[in-house]
């Protein structure tokens, strides 16, 4: 019996002590941990760090604006949770700051990344700025390899703005919600297996990839969902001319609407715009009535769509 017991007790150590190395830092809402924000852990992290740093976030709301500095590098964000451990402001464009300016797309995000190969496990990102709010964005992705894993991103308009013009992420079992062009930007982006939820008759992308760029956004069997009054939603409008945006064996319901793209009100664009599909499957797959200017891709042309094709030598995995 006393032997079992002390089995037991130095299993449990080592488990507090593999947990202890494992994390650098740890955040929590109480006193059970030093730093009590995400940004007062960020901000310990020496300028310049290129080494692997791994942060615990424990379950609570985080109600601060996240900034991840380009001078730092390799970090990792882990929560406890990913439906209690949140990340959430407010802000939207054309909020007036303490200091006179005012906010826009670009700098009223809750989150941003600007450091290199930073990574999110079982967080959500958040903005609740509201349904009328106009551009609102949970997190802005400006910094290289970053990668989320079961992590969700909901708000309203502009909820995900993947801002690097060229610049890879990854995205794994995430949740994305929101109303009007709620995944935008000009990175190169692969999302695997995620679940994109419509809250609104808009569209679900607004690419902007430059037109050297050979990749946009790439959906590998994807969910489409809406709300149940939402019967009138695009698969995209190009920000830019050039936008590259592309679905892989989707399943899409019964809210994207049957010619599947829009133009932004202008036909130059229908010349440009780089819009594909394969195999997509479900109510709102309607290959024969998508509009002349996208394109079904065949098999063979898929093969040209794997991820070492799209990111290259990067290959995202859980750190």
């Amino acid at each position: 019996m006393r032997l079992n017991l002390y089995l037991f007790i130095c299993l449990l150590l080592c488990a507090v002590c593999t947990q202890a190395q494992s994390f650098q830092y740890t955040v929590s809402k109480d006193k059970s941990s030093k730093y009590h924000s995400i940004q007062e852990v960020l901000n310990a992290i020496p300028s310049g760090n290129t080494k692997p740093v791994k942060i615990f976030v424990k379950a609570g709301v985080y109600n601060e604006v996240v900034v991840v500095d380009a001078s730092k590098s390799n970090i990792t964000l882990i929560g406890e949770d990913v439906n209690t451990t949140i990340i959430n402001f407010n802000n939207h464009a054309g909020v007036k700051t303490p200091d006179g300016d005012t906010l826009n797309t670009w700098t009223c995000a809750t989150v941003f990344i600007y450091g290199n190969d930073f990574q999110a496990q079982n967080i959500s990102f958040s903005n609740q700025a509201g349904f009328t709010a106009g551009q609102a964005v949970a997190v802005r992705v400006e910094g290289n390899r970053a990668s989320f894993f079961n992590c969700k991103m909901t708000g309203f308009q502009d909820v995900l703005f993947l801002s690097g013009n060229g610049v890879k992420q990854y995205f794994k079992d995430c949740y994305i919600e929101g109303t009007t062009d709620f995944i935008f930007g000009a990175a190169t982006a692969v999302f695997e297996d995620c679940h994109i939820h419509s809250k609104k008759n808009s569209h679900v992308t607004a690419a902007s990839t430059n037109s050297i760029i050979p990749f946009g956004f790439v959906f590998k069997r994807c969910k489409l969902t809406a709300d149940s009054a939402i019967n009138k939603v695009s698969l995209g409008r190009p920000w830019s001319p050039t936008a590259s945006v592309t679905y892989l064996d989707c399943w899409m319901g019964q809210h994207i609407i049957e010619e599947g793209w829009n133009n932004w009100k202008n036909p130059a664009n229908e010349l440009t715009a780089r819009y594909r599909e394969y195999n997509s499957t479900g109510p709102g797959a309607n290959p024969q009535k998508r509009v002349s200017w996208s394109k079904q891709l065949t098999s063979q042309e898929v093969l040209g769509y794997s991820n070492d094709k799209i990111l290259g030598a990067w290959a995202p995995v859980k750190k």
